[in-house]
């Protein structure tokens, strides 16, 4: 059974809905007490770096996350929330879950693209990953103008947008994913049932 975290943030029904599609049982998670009848987490995003910190700080979520050995898959912000520190506004520390920092994307002076990165993109499996099995050469739907900054041990996946994206990350019982699974069709869907099989 996987928890959805719902601290203020998030396409919570969305993914609930996407795992629904694939007989994956889910439920929203208000409080950490809850999160020992789940066996995987999942920590959604939409927003900003200190919002969601702040948010999960008033939820009492923090200490639960940083402390459980169960898988968490972190969604855009949610992956984000799983490194040291983010520029966001304001330097914010994060869950510290990963070593890294989030840091803006930075708009491209010799090709015409946008700020923020948004629409599909190709994945490159830089490295071998339970998450991201299947998954090669295939596209998946970005929002996002922060990126993440971490060890390539930690990265299994990139994407190009005039600069490389960290598109999947995977530390121990970590996982992250800078796009929307829920909004990446077959391929997400794919990707959360990866996910739902992992065992640590």
């Amino acid at each position: 059974m996987i928890g959805i975290i719902d601290y203020g943030l998030g396409n919570l029904f969305s993914i609930h809905n996407a795992l629904k599609s694939v007989n994956i049982s889910s439920n929203i998670i208000t409080s950490p007490s809850q999160i020992e009848y789940y066996d995987r987490l999942i920590l959604p995003g939409v927003g900003a770096f200190p919002e969601g910190m702040k948010y999960l700080r008033e939820k009492g979520f923090i200490e639960t996350l940083r402390n459980t050995s169960k898988p968490i898959l972190g969604i855009c912000l949610g992956m984000q929330l799983l490194f040291e520190e983010s520029e966001e506004f304001v330097k914010t520390e994060g869950l510290g879950l990963i070593s890294g920092r989030v840091v803006s994307l930075k708009k491209p002076t010799n090709v015409n693209l946008k700020i923020p990165h948004m629409g599909w993109n190709k994945l490159e499996i830089t490295k071998e990953s339970r998450l991201s099995e299947g998954l090669s050469g295939k596209y998946v739907y970005f929002v996002h103008s922060y990126k993440v900054l971490t060890s390539e041990q930690n990265i299994t996946a990139i994407c190009d947008y005039a600069q490389p994206i960290t598109a999947i990350v995977e530390k121990k019982n970590i996982f992250g994913t800078q796009f929307h699974p829920e909004k990446s069709g077959d391929i997400g869907i794919q990707l959360l049932k990866n996910f739902a099989s992992i065992s640590i």
